[in-house]
């Protein structure tokens, strides 16, 4: 997909939620488990009851290649219905795949190719060869870990990088965020920021003013969906996507799982609303 599409759905919908397909097994209601597909069948309806307030999903591979290759079966399925059901959503693999090489290539050819992904969330940690490849397709997007909501990510992304290397009081994560838009461009490159760091995105914008943000931990994870838009608007207006998965996906545990997480979805929706429609 192409950056004007989706912004002009974004425009139109007054939306930026992403919805993340993380089908965790156990927690799926025990009547989709006597089914056929159980994972599809549990994301098919979840898409279905969140359409209208989403712009993006983004399925989480950990969870359907935990369930072996039926597993795999189960998302090339969500993928399919995706596209053939609402082509005009923006779709991202949340793999973080990050490899060189013909690997890379494999990799992009696999998500992109025979998938039909839109995007692929990428652990940028090899460098630009382990990068690159992923931008090399009109319409496709690489989406680069930058700066994570999880504690670990004191262990490396924030650590300030030595005054031969880099500005004063530059981290590691900075760095990432530069040399990355040296690989990729605002029309085919992401990066991954942690909602619930809404102080660095601001640092986060001085960097990468242009580009879009996928922004997760919104939610469940605590993450403010003002405070995002609020630090994290970009140059040309709300380049962001503000994702949320268990705060939807399990909204109920029961039979009525898909309305309670379509009640959870619009209700991101209306803050969402409400927070763009001054911009």
């Amino acid at each position: 997909m192409e950056r004007e599409a989706l912004e002009k759905h974004i425009a139109e919908k007054q939306s930026v939620l992403c919805v993340g397909l993380d089908p965790h097994w156990e927690r799926l209601p025990k009547a989709l488990r006597q089914t056929q597909d159980p994972i599809f069948q549990f994301c098919r309806a979840i898409i279905d009851a969140t359409h209208e307030h989403a712009v993006a999903y983004k399925p989480n591979l950990a969870f359907f290649e935990a369930q072996g290759a039926k597993g795999v079966q189960s998302l090339e399925r969500v993928a399919d219905y995706l596209h053939q059901n609402y082509p005009q959503h923006f779709t991202i693999a949340d793999a973080k795949r990050g490899d060189i090489g013909n690997t890379a290539q494999q990799y992009a050819q696999a998500f992109f190719d025979r998938m039909g992904f839109d995007a692929l969330t990428i652990a940028p940690y090899m460098g630009g060869d382990s990068v690159i490849p992923f931008l090399e397709r009109p319409g496709k997007w690489g989406v680069v870990l930058a700066l994570t909501s999880n504690p670990g990510a004191e262990d490396f992304q924030l650590l300030p990088l030595s005054m031969s290397e880099g500005a004063p009081g530059e981290a590691l994560y900075q760095r990432v965020l530069a040399r990355a838009q040296e690989w990729g461009h605002a029309g085919n490159l992401m990066f991954v920021v942690g909602a619930t760091r809404p102080d660095f995105l601001r640092k986060v914008r001085a960097t990468a003013p242009d580009h879009f943000l996928l922004v997760p931990g919104v939610g469940a994870q605590g993450g403010s969906v003002a405070q995002v838009l609020h630090h994290g608007w970009g140059s040309e207006g709300p380049e962001l996507l503000i994702n949320a998965s268990r705060s939807i996906l399990f909204a109920s545990s029961g039979g009525d799982f898909a309305s309670a997480a379509k009640a959870a979805a619009a209700s991101l929706h209306r803050e969402m609303q409400q927070a763009l429609s001054p911009k």
